[in-house]
């Protein structure tokens, strides 16, 4: 009978869901954790190293800017191709940018060297995800797992993630406090072994890219010949009416989205774009600096406090795949981040550290349990065949809408205005979540192959 519960408990937590899950959906998901604890050590001094440099507030938040518009050129390039080039490619092509991204950030102090390798590397301002390696990845997901599983898996790939940028987090906190004060070393020194760090992840990350199987490559769709009777095909065979005009190069690689994937991707893509530049106004990396800035919070401190919000954050995901099962993904998405979306916009209001702190973790009681059902929902949308590009130009449109709220939050922070960054991020998530009931609460999954 004991073990009859247990089972059950696995089975709510989606445990049986990834025990049973496929080599290469374990291999995506450790990718995503390598990748995730990057992000978490680096978001942590992005600011500070290029303080350290003497650029301004300003230039630190364009800086930010043109790193995300950067990303969602490649992201765009990378992930429409995906399917075509191939997705463990052009995962792999993704861990050597990061890589590459990690060394130059060691090596050089130079505003436009640094910008050129965020640009055109792989730099996350904001300890989120950054690259093409969502889009591909969650569509792989999706290929390789059965519906009914999807939400399951979607939650320990989230969670994962999460649990990643928590240990990055603390990890990176914790050595620059023993490198600082231990080792005696100066700022700079520092956060440059930091970066050596996160390229060395990059490396490990491409030796799990190069390791996935043919399993996770798209299936080509292939012309069916349509069958014709001999007793009354035309003796000609009319070749010169059937003969199809051949495809380019190009066009074969491009993926085709069927009429009713495409409305439902511009509803998405306005919503998401307005919940992902409210993400700009707040990213981490400006958060972790407001509370250096304001409270004088040190490393180490600095690093337990996100390490615990993240591990937060983590553990309220497998609630959410439970609460989904329940109540679906539209409204399990919306009336889980409303609430992290009011603490978010209540952070820079106590003058003390504790109440801002108590903030900071309410906010992330909730700020993450949208995350899997709105890739399970994304995914059962659309049709299999449209997923990584559709996955890929929404991302490409978050990242294109977030781009712009750091610099405005570098602009605010120079003049002293913070708190409006904050205030106004709140604002508009909340808009959006108000927005995604009123437009896809009612909408029904579409069955895979229809």
């Amino acid at each position: 009978m004991a073990m009859k519960y247990i089972v059950k408990v696995f089975e709510e937590l989606g445990l049986v869901s990834l025990w049973n899950s496929k080599v290469d959906t374990k291999l995506l998901c450790l990718q995503r954790f390598i990748r995730l604890f990057a992000y978490g050590s680096s978001t942590l001094i992005l600011v500070s190293y290029l303080s350290a440099l003497h650029h301004s507030k300003a230039r630190i938040g364009l800086f930010m800017t043109l790193t995300l518009v950067g990303d969602t050129a490649i992201s765009l390039i990378l992930t429409i191709c995906a399917d075509a080039v191939g997705r463990r490619a052009i995962l792999g092509l993704g861990a050597a940018l990061m890589a590459g991204s990690g060394v130059v950030f060691a090596m050089s102090g130079n505003y436009w060297v640094l910008l050129a390798a965020a640009v055109l590397g792989v730099i996350s301002p904001s300890g989120n995800e950054i690259g093409p390696f969502r889009a591909i990845e969650e569509s792989t997901l999706a290929h390789l797992t059965p519906p009914a599983n999807r939400g399951d898996i979607y939650a320990w790939y989230s969670l994962i993630g999460t649990a990643g940028t928590a240990v990055g987090f603390a990890t990176s906190g914790w050595l620059i406090q023993y490198m600082m004060e231990g080792l005696k070393w100066d700022a700079i020194r520092t956060y440059r072994t930091v970066f050596l760090g996160y390229a060395t992840l990059g490396i490990v990350k491409f030796i799990l890219a190069i390791s996935l199987s043919r399993e996770i490559e798209a299936e080509k769709n292939k012309e069916v010949a349509s069958v014709v009777d001999p007793e009354t095909a035309p003796l000609l065979g009319d070749r010169a009416e059937n003969v199809r005009p051949k495809k380019s190069k190009l066009h074969s690689i491009l993926p085709k989205i069927s009429a009713e994937s495409r409305a439902i991707v511009i509803n998405l893509c306005i919503l998401f774009a307005l919940d992902s530049f409210a993400s700009g106004l707040a990213p981490l990396s400006w958060v972790t600096f407001f509370f250096h800035d304001k409270f004088n919070l040190e490393p180490g401190k600095l690093g337990s406090l996100f390490f615990t919000t993240s591990i937060i954050a983590a553990i309220s995901m497998l609630l959410a795949s439970s609460i989904a099962k329940r109540f679906g993904n539209v409204k399990t998405m919306v009336f889980t981040h409303l609430p992290s979306a009011i603490f978010l916009s209540l952070i820079p209001i106590p003058s003390s550290l504790p109440l801002a702190m108590t903030f900071v973790i309410l906010r992330s009681c909730t700020q993450s349990m949208d995350v899997a059902p709105r890739s399970a929902f994304l995914a059962a949308v659309v049709l299999p065949n449209e997923r990584t590009a559709i996955m890929g130009v929404i991302n490409v449109v978050k990242t294109s809408a977030q781009s712009l709220g750091p610099l405005i939050t570098g602009i605010l922070a120079e003049y002293r205005l913070f708190w409006v960054a904050f205030v106004a991020a709140g604002s508009l998530k909340a808009c959006y979540d108000l927005g995604m009931l009123a437009v896809f609460a009612g909408h029904r999954p579409r069955e895979d192959g229809i």
